[in-house]
C-alpha cells in the first residue's frame, strides 16, 4: 500500500485565495421548464442547490481526507438555466485568507449543488447528466494564478 501525506503548509504565508469552479446538469427541456416554474415535487431546485453548495464548501475537509481546513471568508454559488443547451449551469466562487488554496472548496460546492439538482429532479428525469465539473480560475497562491483557456471572464465577474 502506498504512503499518504497531508502537505505541510505551515511555512507558507497567508494570502487572499480565490477559486472559481463550474459544472452543469443536463436535463430534458420539460424538466428545465419545471425547474423554471418551481413546479417540481421537492420544491425550489435552484435555491436548495445553492444552499447545499455553500454548505458543502464549508465541509470540504471532512469529505476529502487530505484537504486542509481553510478559513473561508466567502462562498457564492450561482445557478442559471440555459434554455439553448437544456442545462442548469452552476458556478461557485470560494474565497479565504489562508496558507493554501480553495480550489477543492469551489469544486465541492459545484459538485454538491449538481448532486442536489439531480436529487430533486430524478423523479421526473432519470436521464439527467452531471457534466463538466472543472476549476476555471484560481488566484492568491505561491504557484501563481490559473485561468482555464476560454473562461477568462471568470476572473472579472
Amino acid at each position: 500500500m502506498g504512503e499518504v501525506h497531508m502537505v505541510e503548509v505551515g511555512e507558507k504565508g497567508e494570502t487572499v485565495r480565490q477559486a472559481v469552479a463550474r459544472g452543469a446538469v443536463v436535463v430534458s427541456p420539460a424538466t428545465l421548464r419545471l425547474i423554471e416554474r418551481g413546479a417540481l415535487p421537492k420544491g425550489d431546485v435552484l435555491t436548495v442547490a445553492r444552499v447545499a453548495g455553500i454548505m458543502a464548501a464549508k465541509l470540504t475537509p471532512r469529505l476529502l481526507p487530505l484537504c486542509h481546513p481553510v478559513r473561508l471568508t466567502s462562498v457564492e454559488v450561482e445557478l442559471k438555466l440555459d434554455q439553448q443547451k437544456s442545462r442548469v449551469e452552476i458556478e461557485a466562487r470560494a474565497t479565504a485568507v489562508d496558507r493554501t488554496g480553495v480550489e477543492m472548496e469551489a469544486l465541492t460546492a459545484v459538485a454538491v449543488a449538481a448532486l442536489t439538482v439531480y436529487d430533486m429532479i430524478k423523479g421526473v428525469d432519470r436521464r439527467a447528466i452531471i457534466a463538466d465539473i472543472r476549476l476555471v480560475a484560481k488566484s492568491g497562491g505561491r504557484s501563481g494564478d490559473f485561468v482555464r483557456e476560454g473562461e477568462e471572464e471568470a476572473c472579472t465577474e
